[in-house]
């Protein structure tokens, strides 16, 4: 499935990036039992933001589905490269998604809606998951977006 899973990536024009490490006092991952909890990834490409500010502001629409995209791209990567392959992927679990918004924004599932399509896309059944998704003023980095997620793991 690792290798399946890269090659939708690469068929959908995407690429799985390097895992980003962290910034501060945490750990991109944690594995407890058959859990794999990943920390919020920002839609980071090749090292940069794929967009800076806000949700109904400077940010258009479009470009914060692409930005949870990235975020969930960068999940995946993070869980690669804890797991050292994605095979051992049998389920998300549940993704959380942070939207940096102006006050009167109120399509954040449909921001949400670009992680969660290319999770199924990319893990079929596997990739159908639970979510929350949230409206903040603000994000680091000034990004738009933020995903986490939980993967349930084959041990």
């Amino acid at each position: 499935m690792s290798l399946d899973i890269e090659k939708k990536i690469a068929a959908l024009g995407l690429s799985l990036p390097e895992a980003a490490k962290p910034v501060a006092n945490y750990v991109a991952c944690v594995q407890t039992g058959s859990l794999l909890i990943i920390s919020g990834q920002l839609p980071l490409e090749a090292g940069a933001l794929k967009a800076k500010g806000k949700l109904g502001g400077e940010v258009a629409e479009e470009i914060g589905i692409a930005c949870a995209q990235a975020c969930f791209l960068n999940v995946v990567a993070q869980a690669k490269a804890a797991l050292g392959n994605l095979e051992r992927v049998k389920r998300i679990v549940r993704l959380g998604g942070f939207i940096s918004c102006a006050p009167a924004f109120t399509n954040h599932a449909k921001i949400m809606n670009g992680a969660s399509d290319l999770a199924v896309e990319l893990f079929g059944e596997r990739g159908i998951h639970a979510r929350s998704t949230i409206g903040v003023p603000s994000l680091p980095l000034n990004a738009p977006v933020e995903v986490e997620a939980i993967f349930e793991i084959a041990l």
